[in-house]
């Protein structure tokens, strides 16, 4: 009832929705400062099937509007004590009561803003057994914390209030995009630790539409369940399990095993290519080109998993404390945004690479930078290369031997209880430890596992001193890389540390005379 009566006031072009709930005396109240009902259409609102949003058959085709089927507010009379109070900016206010059928029982005029209220009291009094059958308070509360969350996504710039009891709820405040709507709703979430992208017609295959995606960055936030792998198609959340897994795929090897991203995912889709009435509650829904739309998720978490420059960017609060930590015990360091362009200057314990850019300084881990810029370029094309002589292994069981030969390795029996090994990965090739990487390679899972086992075995390693050359060289061939936020395992690559917070740190903002107690 609640996700109805909020997506009329949508439809009706509202700015700020108010949801009072009293759920003891079976009450709800939903207001907003949309367009209004004219008396005509009042009349006729609780009818049945009644709606000014369809009005030919063609129109079931071309649907724009989030409700169209004319079944809530007829509905809501059968159930509850409807009563709907509405003004036009133009006319006169209108208050209305209806029957158990939709028929107008009181119309009279009244003083009321513009927009509309609908207040439907003594829910299913007619139907008392359902009330026994429905979720708990708790539970019912809950759904309807979960629709206002969705439905603020979807309408950043709309204002919601919701009241429990006569007291204030909760509030989602607008914003220009949803990046502004979640942290609101996640409180473990900041602005500075999500990014947005937009494709638009140029950039969808001359596919009509617009693709707009929110992720958390891979490197500061991600959850334990998909929970929060968020689908919706023209204002509406949206059952859509293919989508859904193309987007969880995407993320695939930016994020720490058993770890699922942070994304919303909203489709703008011209309204011929969806069809709505799969589902009562227009939860599930069919869409041409499904495929289509899955390449073009995968191009927009490609962009949106690139570095930005955003030296210039206000700190976040995890910075903040991070910095109150670092003074307490003298370690510096920043979770602010990667640099563009960074130049190598120094080594730190044969370990991290430090770089400077125009806001600041950053630590890279030499390690699993290069680990990610081998694992996408061997993911890009992977090789095989003949070795001669073969390489020589024992005691392999069957399973491995299948492993290896599903990995496209050449393996032949060459002896009892040996295999000989013709051709191998090319990246692996060269190495002294080759035989160590394909028992290693032997009892790994699929390809793309393969891949991240040869791209870890054959990065540079920890404690490997580096001359500048090599390290900017690792610098610009990650920063190259479609994913360079974390490693093939998840880990975060880069800590950077602007200017600005060391400048705060070393007060230097300070009038030094002063600072000695020296007067001026």
């Amino acid at each position: 009832m609640v996700r109805e009566l909020s997506e009329n006031a949508l439809d009706a072009e509202a700015t700020r929705i108010t949801i009072h709930l009293w759920p003891e005396s079976w009450r709800i109240r939903v207001t907003d400062n949309g367009r209004g009902i004219d008396r005509d259409n009042l009349t006729q609102a609780a009818t049945a099937h009644s709606t000014s949003k369809i009005r030919t058959c063609d129109d079931l085709s071309q649907i724009q509007s989030l409700g169209f089927r004319g079944e809530a507010l007829h509905s809501l009379a059968q159930l509850s004590q409807l009563e709907i109070r509405s003004r036009q900016a133009s006319d006169l206010g209108w208050r209305v009561t209806y029957g158990a059928e939709g028929q107008v029982v009181e119309l009279e005029e009244v003083a009321i803003a513009p927009g509309t209220v609908v207040t439907a009291d003594n829910l299913f009094a007619r139907l008392p057994n359902r009330r026994q059958v429905l979720p708990s308070v708790a539970q019912q509360l809950r759904q309807v914390q979960q629709t206002v969350q969705q439905l603020a996504l979807c309408h950043p710039h709309v204002t919601w209030q919701v009241a429990h009891t006569d007291r204030d709820w909760f509030t989602l405040w607008p914003g220009s995009t949803a990046q502004t709507v979640l942290p609101q709703i996640l409180r473990d979430v900041t602005v500075h630790d999500l990014t947005q992208v937009s494709l638009g017609p140029g950039e969808l295959d001359r596919q009509q539409g617009q693709l707009e995606l929110l992720v958390g960055l891979p490197d500061r936030c991600h959850r334990r369940r998909p929970d929060w792998v968020r689908i919706a198609i023209n204002g509406r959340t949206v059952t859509a399990p293919v989508l859904v897994q193309s987007l969880i795929y995407s993320f695939r090897r930016t994020l720490p095993r058993d770890r699922y991203p942070v994304c919303f995912l909203h489709l703008q889709v011209p309204a011929a290519q969806v069809d709505w009435n799969r589902n009562p509650a227009k939860s599930e829904i069919y869409l041409q080109d499904m495929e289509g739309w899955c390449d073009r998720i995968a191009l927009a978490v490609e962009k949106a998993l690139r570095l930005s420059n955003v030296a210039n960017e206000a700190q976040t609060q995890r910075t903040h404390q991070l910095f109150k930590t670092a003074e307490a015990s003298s370690s510096y360091g920043t979770d602010q945004d990667f640099p563009s362009q960074l130049t190598a200057v120094a080594q730190v314990q044969d370990t991290y690479i430090v770089a400077e850019h125009s806001g600041g300084v950053c630590l890279v881990e030499q390690h699993i930078a290069h680990e990610r810029v081998i694992y996408e370029q061997i993911k890009a094309q992977w090789q095989t290369v003949p070795m001669e002589p073969a390489i020589i292994l024992s005691q392999l069981s069957p399973r491995q031997v299948e492993q290896l030969r599903r990995l496209s390795l050449d393996v032949d029996l060459f002896g009892e209880n040996l295999w000989a090994v013709r051709h191998v990965p090319a990246p692996i090739a060269d190495r002294e430890d080759c035989a160590e990487a394909l028992l290693e390679l032997s009892l790994g899972g699929d390809v793309d596992a393969a891949m991240v086992a040869t791209a870890c075995r054959t990065a540079i390693r920890n404690g490997t001193p580096l001359d500048l050359g090599t390290m900017q060289t690792l610098l610009d061939d990650w920063q190259r890389t479609k994913s360079p936020r974390t490693c093939p395992h998840g880990r975060p690559i880069c800590l950077t540390l602007e200017e600005s917070s060391l400048s705060r740190y070393f007060r230097r903002h300070w009038v030094i005379g002063k600072s000695h107690g020296l007067r001026s």
